[in-house]
């Protein structure tokens, strides 16, 4: 098993996650036609003014988009985003959307830009959504298009999802500026896509059951003790049924909404007896369970660990009927069957499919944000391969967040407090990647400086500002205070929104987000040289959502001196490797920079070519559809070699940046006899991803299949342990040195030159 890491940057994820919201809550009424005649001048801009927008068009936020007379590519219009710094939200679009109601391999969506003075970036952008949203997803974010540029033609292309029922597309523009677009065309295998032939999708009970598609009609103020009791085994039920009974794995039943037609009995309970008395009804009214033929089991000598069931034999809490009928189900559970989800057929990861995003549900609902919790503790509860190291009794986070999540007040406070029931999983993977504009603190602006926890202080690492002196932050400074608010109190308010697999993960994503806040001026103190200074700046430059990266800038690849080489893997490219290492050739030893995120999969290209023979690296776990909530351990991964081989030293760099495939690959690379990690501690957060949507159109994902070391070993949490631990310090940041290169250097060069010469080797 190969696994394919489809974990994506942040600044992807939250950027595809907005525009899901926007296109779903913008769009026209009525799905545009795919005729000819209405769309090819939709396509050119050449339509009159609907609603302020271009007919046929929607997007937003309301005045920035416009249709330009004056600047045309061809025809007599062009449609155009207008921002300024006063612009709602980070970013506009213009959005069309389309049912994907035929076939083919490909789509591709060709169009024409102008720009001007772009200050983050323009492009054209397409998305396919089915019932969970960015099945395929590309805005053109990665090309930088910004400043000024005259009109020029450019190209997106997504494969055609099977499971896609929506396509949205258009361009956009991040940060200030403006962006013209026109001339699009839309074509699917080559051909314009008013040519594809039509054809009728079978429909799924979740297709034709909408009673509560408007709401779920509950609305409670507070809850009692006895009531977040019966919630709490309601939401285990409820879960327990949705991957065990066959009506529901069957895809018989709107399991959503069931939910909304037993909650208000539910809640209405005095005590413990009639609310089980209530779920043992409901699972009545479903039908009887037959008694399976060739039943599910779960043996073998390969499993990583068990369900956690015992609590359905548990007649104190459930009664005797409930539990005897739970146990009776999971007796008689169907082989392989499972309605809401699959397994990825390369990686074995769980795709989570008919997990709807209810875009359009009116916020607050309590009875939809309930289903929100409920679906994402499920779906750890049986689904997540790291369970048994979240670190936490994850009965007692369901119990604690059940009042949270369902009483929260509006969208945001929902939003948040999803957020902190995500957090305490520990998994870096899960956040909630659609509303990190709602993790505090929050706001439209930010400094524009990078900072950095080094030796557990947010340090300034780099700053855009031409200022210097008392008046302006400088780098090495230590942030103390943020508005008048110590960073200590600013710490213990924020940490319970940052998911993150460790402390190191958790705090590299707080030190980026850390100067958020709304535009205009910010008091500062910070600790210079031993002395305190107050500092106040502007903030306002525009929230970023960019990966930070620890390496050093310039080329890919670089010779550091004749007997050290240097290679970075944030854009590094697989058809060069064999090349990177004939280059490397004459040198004692290769440093590969680990402390960012690859720009494309290397552990067999690159890794291949570091060992001599066959190595083991890495072994997964998966779950098991026929036994929810078991995992098995599967085969050893390993590495081939290759030609040309590096018989150097290889040194790997990494630190808290090294996330996910990061990590994975340098579990890959250690696997050479001759390399050596050195750096300090990863995010603790390997294997695929497993996506999924939450109510309110949101976002969020698990790691999906465990990842090991051939012994056995974790990495989950933990992260890649170096074998030489080298970090950072405030004194090294102020005097502008890379410790963890010099130390990567060292173990190449030993005693061969003097600390000042490792020093100028590491500043080429």
């Amino acid at each position: 098993m190969i696994p394919v890491f489809t974990h994506l940057m942040p600044a992807v994820i939250l950027l595809g996650t907005l525009l899901s919201g926007i296109c779903r809550s913008q769009e026209t009424s009525a799905i545009n036609s795919r005729s000819q005649s209405a769309l090819e001048p939709a396509l050119g801009f050449e339509v009159p003014l609907e609603g302020g927008k271009p007919q046929g068009w929607g997007g937003g936020p309301e005045g920035t988009l416009f249709l330009d007379d004056k600047a045309v590519h061809g025809g007599k219009s062009s449609a155009r985003i207008e921002r300024n710094a006063s612009s709602p939200n980070n970013f506009s679009t213009f959005t069309k959307s389309l049912p994907i109601d035929f076939t083919g391999s490909s789509l591709e969506l060709r169009g024409f830009l102008r720009t001007e003075d772009v200050t983050d970036f323009s492009g054209l952008w397409m998305r396919e959504d089915g019932e969970e949203p960015a099945l395929a997803f590309d805005n053109m974010q990665a090309k930088q298009i910004k400043g000024t540029t005259d009109w020029t033609e450019y190209s997106i292309t997504l494969a055609l999802k099977p499971e896609a029922t929506k396509l949205y597309f258009g361009f956009l523009m991040g940060g200030t500026g403006k962006t013209w677009g026109d001339d699009l065309q839309l074509l699917l295998d080559g051909k314009p896509i008013w040519e594809a032939r039509h054809f009728e999708r079978a429909r799924s009970v979740i297709d034709m059951d909408h009673q509560f598609d408007s709401g779920s009609g509950v609305s409670i103020s507070q809850l009692t003790p006895i009531e977040i009791d019966n919630l709490v085994t309601l939401g285990k039920v409820w879960g327990f049924l949705k991957y065990h009974h066959p009506k529901v794995t069957s895809g018989q039943i709107h399991w959503d909404y069931e939910l909304f037609r037993v909650l208000p009995a539910v809640l209405a309970s005095n005590d413990h007896t009639t609310a089980n008395a209530l779920f043992a009804e409901g699972i009545e009214r479903l039908g009887p369970v037959p008694q399976c033929n060739s039943c599910a089991k779960l043996e073998g000598n390969n499993i990583a660990f068990n369900p956690d069931l015992n609590w359905i034999r548990d007649p104190r809490v459930l009664g005797s009927d409930l539990s005897e009928t739970l146990q009776s189900i999971y007796t008689n559970r169907v082989p392989e069957q499972q309605f809401y989800l699959s397994m990825v057929a390369t990686a074995h990861n769980p795709d989570f499919q008919h997990e709807l995003a209810y875009p359009f549900v009116k916020l607050p609902d309590a009875g939809f944000q309930l289903l929100g919790l409920y679906r994402f503790w499920n779906i750890v509860e049986y689904w997540s391969p790291y369970r048994d190291v979240i670190g936490e009794n994850w009965n007692q986070v369901l119990a604690e967040s059940i009042p949270r999540v369902m009483l929260a007040k509006n969208a945001g406070s929902y939003q948040q407090e999803l957020m902190a029931a995500i957090a305490r999983l520990h998994d870096g993977h899960a956040a909630l990647w659609s509303s990190l504009q709602m993790r505090p603190p929050t706001g439209k602006c930010q400094l524009p400086i990078r900072v950095r926890f080094v030796e557990n202080q947010p340090v300034v690492i780099a700053t855009s500002s031409s200022d210097t002196g008392d008046a302006a932050l400088q780098i090495g400074d230590v942030i103390t205070d943020i508005g008048g608010i110590p960073v200590s109190k600013l710490l213990h308010d924020w940490t319970p929104y940052y998911s993150g697999s460790n402390e190191a993960a958790r705090l590299r994503d707080i030190g980026k987000s850390m100067t958020n806040g709304d535009c205009g001026d910010l008091a500062l103190r910070v600790e210079r040289n031993r002395q305190m200074v107050s500092v106040t700046l502007k903030r306002d430059a525009p929230v970023t959502w960019d990966y930070p990266t620890h390496d050093l800038a310039g080329p890919t690849f670089r010779l550091l001196s004749k007997d050290v080489a240097y290679l970075k893997l944030s854009s590094v490219q697989q058809s060069e490797a064999a090349h990177y290492v004939e280059q490397a050739a004459a040198t004692k030893g290769l440093i590969i920079d680990i402390r960012n995120y690859p720009s494309q999969f290397m552990v067999f290209a690159l890794g291949g070519l570091l060992v001599d023979s066959s190595r083991t690296f890495a072994r997964f776990t998966e779950g098991d559809l026929s036994n929810p909530g078991a995992f098995r351990w599967g085969d050893v991964e390993n590495l081939q070699a290759l030609t040309p081989h590096y018989a150097g030293k290889v040194v790997v760099l990494v630190d808290e940046v090294s996330q996910s495939q990061a990590e994975y690959t340098a579990m890959a690379f250690r696997a050479s006899r001759n390399t050596v990690i050195v750096g300090s501690t990863t995010a603790g957060a390997d294997g695929n991803v497993s996506r999924f949507s939450l109510p309110g159109g949101l976002s969020t994902m698990i790691s999906g299949i465990g990842v090991f070391y051939p012994d056995k070993a974790p990495t989950q949490r933990l992260g890649i342990i170096p074998n030489i631990t080298a970090t950072p310090t405030v004194a090294g940041i102020r005097s502008g040195r890379d410790e963890v290169l010099e130390s990567g250097i060292r173990q190449i060069l030993g005693n061969e030159v003097s600390e000042a010469q490792i020093e100028k080797i590491a500043k080429p």
